[in-house]
């Protein structure tokens, strides 16, 4: 008995550092390829030696594998980042029961084809239609630092990439197991050896062979606009309390004015200055004019035609209503409700005004999930979650320019990702839809302090280039902001937990990728044929087989 509680140990901790290195050893996206395969045979073991109890050892796999890469969310919420890790851990946990359930009624390879169909149909369900979701560890995230040799996701998604890891681990395993159990030799004949072989040196290296490919052969347009970014290094924790109002909008004025001083106030071509995640707020949506830190802003940039000044802000929408408008709308007095939000708003210098409202909602933090469900009882509670509302389309926030007669010269529609917003594959497509010919991501990450989670995030923004064939700019409160260029890569970056500007052209492209085009054929059809084996599991154990 020590010896199996030995081996599963060591299985369990094997697998779970294969899993993690990926998030937290930059270009090993490798090692999940292989990262599954002791834990197979965990599973096969248990089933040779019948043990019955096997969930607490894959469940310490998915708690260990859970707190190696995301123990960092602990730093901004202890409560939430253990509940993050258990609750996570649980649901792998679930889909892996439910294969070993299958292996009751179904035989052969079905049951590791509806494990791998299973687990990509809950990474896409979390990417979707889940109010309470934590994609950071979708598989395909894996290989966010290793990007040439994933240049594919531009047809498949990152959901492709967790395709790719499944059948990797499979074929992989099924070989080894073969061979651990002698049948290699006694069922398989050499042309059936040879096939299996080479069937999975293919699914290795023909994704490869074809991303460097690409990598190798795709050019970006000439044409770009050029983007200043402000890294204002504010600490997250006590900006709002050491800093007021006019102190902090004097630290964005100081690192704009040499570049307002720079240009030429009759250029033609616009600048966008780049700022953070809710770097002010008190802005009510009907009259963003009037809020405090805009009239500041619009007074700095007046004369500075084409200068346009991207931002976040906290901004409240005032609703009267004799009935609680929205389920997550606050009450002001009677008749008159609010609602909050996670805001980006773009300016110039002759008060046009644009705004985005963040859509995908940090849980417990931001939003209230399932209000019905969960307003009441947080009502009872105090109001302790956030009620932040999100508009339900995507939308562009417009840059333009103007000529020497004062009329609009050029109009460039840009998507900009708040924080979260950007781990979400198939939402951000959304910006491009809308017509974006470039992406911001705007983002305050230092609330996880200096861990792998910002770099995580960072990286995960090289994934959305790569499916959208979109510049990115990125700024970060406090690090790191970035350009990443349409191919992945990261061309400039900031220092972390420094006050920093980059200068740079951010290449415009009004093309969509097949991935824009269709969105996730992989994670439908991968979801599409869990339901299928899930119902036929089912039936099989409600018809009981007839007695021999």
């Amino acid at each position: 008995m020590k010896r199996i509680t030995g081996l599963f140990a060591a299985l369990s901790v094997l697998s779970a550092t294969l899993l993690s290195l990926p998030f937290l050893v930059p270009h090993s996206g490798f090692l999940a390829l292989i990262g599954f395969i002791p834990l197979l045979f965990m599973d096969r073991i248990a089933d040779e030696l019948k043990v019955r109890r096997l969930w607490p050892w894959h469940y310490m796999t998915f708690v260990l594998w859970n707190t190696a890469t995301t123990f960092w969310v602990c730093n901004a919420t202890v409560g939430g980042g253990i509940f993050a890790i258990l609750a996570n851990s649980l649901q792998m946990s679930l889909v892996f029961g439910l294969f070993r359930l299958s292996k009751k009624k179904m035989s052969g390879t079905l049951p590791y084809i509806f494990l791998a169909a299973a687990w990509i149909a809950w990474e896409r369900w979390y990417l979707t239609d889940a109010q309470i979701s934590w994609p950071w560890l979708v598989l395909g995230n894996s290989f966010a630092t290793s990007i040439k040799t994933i240049q594919w996701y531009e047809w498949t998604g990152t959901i492709g990439g967790s395709l790719w890891v499944w059948a990797t681990n499979l074929g992989l395993y099924g070989i080894l197991e073969s061979i651990r159990s002698g049948s290699w030799r006694t069922r398989f004949n050499p042309l059936a050896r040879a096939v299996s072989i080479i069937s999975c040196f293919l699914v290795i290296t023909v994704p490869i062979i074809i991303s460097h490919a690409i990598f190798a052969r795709y050019e970006e347009t000439a044409d770009g606009l050029e983007t200043v970014i402000l890294q204002p290094n504010l600490d997250p924790y006590d900006k709002f309390q050491a800093l007021d109002r006019e102190e902090q909008d004097s630290i964005l004025i100081r690192q704009i004015e040499p570049y307002l001083s720079a240009r030429d106030a009759s250029a033609a071509s616009p600048l966008l200055v780049l700022a953070p995640e809710t770097f002010t707020g008190g802005l009510v949506t009907g009259s963003l004019g009037l809020g405090e830190s805009m009239i500041t802003f619009n007074s700095l940039l007046k004369g500075n035609d084409g200068v346009n000044l991207l931002f976040g802000a906290t901004t409240n929408t005032v609703i009267p209503s004799p009935a609680r408008p929205t389920p997550c709308a606050r009450q002001l007095r009677d008749n008159l409700w609010l609602e909050s939000h996670n805001s980006a708003i773009i300016t110039d210098g002759r008060g046009r005004n644009g705004i985005y409202h963040k859509s995908k909602l940090v849980v417990g933090v931001e939003m209230t999930p399932y209000p019905a469900v969960f307003r009441p009882l947080d009502d009872m509670l105090g109001g302790v979650m956030g009620r932040d509302v999100g508009q339900k389309e995507r939308s562009t926030l417009v840059c333009e320019a103007f000529g020497q007669d004062g009329r609009t010269t050029r109009k460039i529609p840009l998507g900009c990702a708040i924080c979260y917003e950007s781990v979400y594959g198939e939402f951000c497509t959304g910006y491009v839809k809308a017509g974006a010919q470039a992406l911001a991501v705007i983002t305050n990450d230092a609330w996880w302090g200096n861990t792998p989670g910002y770099r995580q995030h960072l990286s995960y923004s090289s994934l959305r280039a790569i499916e959208t064939r979109r510049d990115i700019a990125r700024c970060a409160n406090t690090g790191i902001s970035a350009f990443i260029n349409q191919k992945g890569e990261i061309t400039t970056r900031t220092s972390w937990w420094e006050r920093e500007t980059l200068e740079g052209t951010v290449n415009l492209n009004a093309e969509e990728t097949f991935f824009v085009r269709h969105g996730d054929i992989t994670g439908r059809l991968c979801s599409f044929i869990f339901i299928l084996l899930l119902l036929s599991l089912t039936v099989k154990f409600i018809i009981r087989e007839p007695h021999r």
